[in-house]
């Protein structure tokens, strides 16, 4: 049974409240469902260390303020390090986790103060659950950033690998889905990490904004202690404390770049699926995908269906929805904090725990994936890839490149007319008499505009920085492994 779906018969009594933040309340009896149905520790939990790291620097900032005795900061320190020591080994079993405590936040210190008393008790001088939360995520995105990075470049490396073993392979780049031009399988491979490696750096480029730290600011007003919030920013390995404490926790900002730099990844990888989809096809039929990564039908005992690739790219719909829920839940919030932000978790954990399962199925799929050669080879011919580097030949030859393109273009109906595939297989007097049509003359052509024919030849050829061919691919790969420390 889900959380939300615990009962929801009508309120009955329940026991005197004892939480220490509700002194307020004088002893009110609770409903049973408010404790289920405002609680996050089920989520949150897993901001475990960032909290306790957090409290860690704000212990030995209260110290160093004198707001704390150096006895009650060596307690805490203790007692902090031996609750983390019992988390790390039983996890989600850990007794501290109590629904009634509602946060990761009180459940740790709940456990603290069990264990040393009122030294417990003093560490949240000075600081509320608002820049608490606050400080938490931000801790927390830095470190996922860091995993994600990782991720990524084992992703790329995966990438660079197939390209090393089949990136001399031809094969027909497509626009419009339709035959284009014709290209390294290197160079296609490539482009998915420059477009990984591009989602990684959005991600850490985020960090140079949001890396501020909020503690200090409190509930919201910030503190009438003499806070040193330049301490706890230098032990907690942040940039500068944030300026504005009502801004500081109010906003989701940081977390909002995050489920975005998310979201485009997931994009990069729904694409790449897609086109491996496809080319797995029958249709296609340019790769081989290990049978490890594919299902059978039910019913159709021939199938082995993507159903990998297929799930990447429908879990993509999931990103987007995520970062939809974000942004609706902070558009409408009045500034300070409010208890909507709680729910700010349960989007950015689930968007990172999708992308990172995304990325580790993607690494295996790539690793077992086989380039069908032959297959590729025997249907390169078709589409006349080479028509542009034709008109590229004409403009060596001093045709303006318009002029060019509808020569070729004419070229191309004559070969659909007579049953040709290939523009290799017009004779030279067909180039020169296209070119004597637009009054170029009956000469323009000479026999090597065989050389500039066929895809083999055309790959050879290209010659621009970052291009699709021999030499592009070649460059790009020495680049890369030597980027990828491979």
């Amino acid at each position: 049974m889900s959380r939300r779906s615990k009962s929801t018969s009508s309120p009955r009594a329940g026991t005197a409240t004892t939480k220490s933040w509700e002194s307020v309340k004088g002893g009110l009896v609770a409903d049973s469902l408010v404790s289920s149905f405002v609680e996050s520790v089920s989520f949150d939990r897993r901001l475990y260390k960032h909290d306790i790291a957090g409290s860690l620097a704000h212990a030995r900032m209260l110290a160093d303020c004198d707001l704390i005795s150096k006895k009650d900061l060596g307690q805490i320190t203790k007692g902090l390090g031996q609750i983390s020591k019992q988390i790390d080994r039983l996890g989600d079993a850990w007794p501290g986790w109590k629904t009634e405590l509602e946060d990761v936040h009180m459940c740790l210190e709940a456990a603290l103060i069990e264990m040393i008393g009122d030294a417990g008790r003093r560490l949240h001088t000075g600081r509320s659950r608002n820049d608490q939360v606050a400080l938490d995520l931000k801790l927390w995105i830095r470190d996922a950033v860091t995993d994600l990075r990782h991720m990524i470049d084992d992703l790329s490396r995966s990438f660079v690998t197939l390209a090393v073993h089949h990136g001399q392979i031809v094969m027909p780049a497509y626009t419009h889905l339709q035959r284009a031009q014709p290209i390294m399988v290197g160079a296609e491979l490539l482009a998915w990490v420059e477009a990984l490696d591009r989602g990684a750096t959005r991600l850490e480029q985020l960090l140079s904004l949001g890396l501020e730290n909020p503690l200090g600011s409190g509930a919201i007003a910030g503190s009438s202690l003499h806070l040193n919030r330049h301490h706890t920013t230098k032990s907690l390995g942040l940039k500068r404390p944030t300026a504005n404490s009502i801004d500081a926790t109010a906003t989701r900002d940081v977390a909002l770049d995050f489920v975005y730099g998310l979201a485009m990844i997931a994009t990069t990888l729904s694409r790449w699926a897609e086109q491996w989809i496809l080319y797995a096809s029958t249709e296609f039929d340019f790769i081989r995908l290990s049978e490890i990564y594919t299902t059978g039908s039910s019913m159709m005992p021939q199938k082995r269906n993507p159903d990998m690739l297929e799930l990447i790219r429908g879990r993509c719909g999931d990103l987007y929805g995520r970062l939809v829920a974000l942004l609706t839940m902070c558009k409408g919030l009045p500034l300070g904090y409010n208890r909507d932000l709680q729910e700010d978790k349960r989007h950015i954990f689930d968007a990172y725990d999708g992308v990172a399962e995304c990325l580790v199925m993607a690494s295996k799929i790539v690793r077992t994936t086989q380039y069908d050669k032959s297959r590729i080879a025997n249907a390169l011919d078709k589409g006349f890839l080479d028509a542009t580097s034709l008109a590229d030949y004409l403009v060596t030859k001093g045709v303006p490149f318009r002029t060019a393109h509808q020569v070729v273009g004419q070229l191309v109906r004559q070969c659909e007319q007579m049953g040709y595939e290939q523009l290799s297989q017009l004779k030279m007097a067909d180039f020169n008499q296209a070119c004597h049509a637009v009054k170029l003359g009956t000469k323009r052509c000479s026999n090597d505009v065989y050389k500039w024919l066929g895809a083999e030849n055309v790959v050879k050829r290209y010659c621009t920085t970052g291009n699709a061919g021999a030499s592009g691919v070649r460059r790009q790969l020495q680049s890369w492994r030597k980027r990828l420390k491979m």
